[in-house]
């Protein structure tokens, strides 16, 4: 698919076409930044595995993400990444009851959607927030208060440089400063080495425009009132209680301007839930997508 300021996008589609006739819930999953469509590996093999063909479940690499296409820095923010999803919810989706479901940047990308596409919010059956954040983001410590503001923002600023300066096969053979990162800072315990590395390679496979530009434009993400958009729906809003990156605060702050909401604390978790508590995410998913699935019956 081409966005429209012309970026190829890579999509993945599963399940049924819809039809006048036969309107499928469609699950859209919108990944994390610096991540791709394996965000959500182990929740599209559950749903997948749970509904087959039943489902119609909608996943994609963000622009300048994964196998999408590079995009300029000044194009990397998430008013953009919500036009891009709503673009494909559009073309791949055009009917039907909507299950959306973002994690980190993924959720702010729901937050923005309802901004720019009330209609798509009204079709919206069940919204899954995970890991993610309304606003404030430039509060965040990442557990480190003693490093100041100026020190963590550096952080991606050292990530895109090693990416303007090293190859991806230099920086795959000595991951040293991507590993670090994800380690203390993205997973809690316990930490699967094949998820760790999943997410190094993620990290590897970014340009520094992506990684700068969308940093710089969450700082000014401010989308709290958006969520009244989704207030006819039920909605969940999931947290590590070790996330560091988008705290439990941030996550108490989306449940509260929801009116039909639950928290959902995972003890020890850290920012990756699809992939550290896997199981926890694609149950919550699945409860979303059955309430959908039984109000499209009726």
């Amino acid at each position: 698919m081409k966005t429209f300021d012309g970026l190829r996008l890579h999509v993945r589609v599963h399940g049924p076409t819809p039809t006048p006739s036969q309107e499928p819930v469609t699950v859209a999953l919108a990944h994390c930044w610096t991540a791709d469509t394996d965000d959500w590996h182990y929740q599209v093999l559950d749903l997948l595995s749970r509904y087959g063909h039943d489902l119609r479940i909608l996943t994609w690499d963000h622009r300048g993400h994964g196998r999408s296409e590079a995009a300029p820095e000044a194009s990397c923010t998430v008013a953009n990444l919500a036009r891009d999803m709503a673009d494909l919810i559009d073309l791949h989706a055009p009917r039907g009851p909507l299950v959306l479901a973002g994690h980190s940047i993924g959720g702010m990308t729901l937050m923005a959607l309802a901004e720019q596409r009330p209609d798509l919010a009204a079709r919206t059956a069940g919204a899954l927030f995970v890991a993610t954040s309304s606003g404030q983001l430039d509060t965040v410590t990442l557990g480190l208060p003693e490093l100041g503001p100026g020190v963590r923002a550096r952080l991606p600023q050292l990530l895109a440089m090693r990416a303007r300066t090293l190859s991806r096969r230099a920086r795959r053979r000595t991951p040293t400063i991507e590993r670090a990162v994800v380690n203390r800072l993205l997973f809690g315990d316990p930490l699967r080495p094949r998820d760790a590395g999943l997410v190094v390679d993620q990290i590897i496979n970014c340009s520094p425009a992506t990684m700068r530009g969308f940093y710089n434009d969450m700082q000014g993400h401010d989308r709290a009132a958006a969520l009244a958009a989704y207030d006819h729906a039920p909605t969940r809003v999931l947290v590590g209680s070790r996330d560091r990156l988008t705290p439990l605060p941030h996550a108490r702050r989306i449940a509260d301007h929801l009116r039909r909401s639950r928290l959902v604390v995972a003890p020890g978790a850290g920012h990756m839930l699809p992939l550290e508590r896997s199981d926890l995410v694609t149950e919550h998913l699945v409860d979303l997508v059955e309430v959908a699935q039984a109000s499209a019956s009726r």
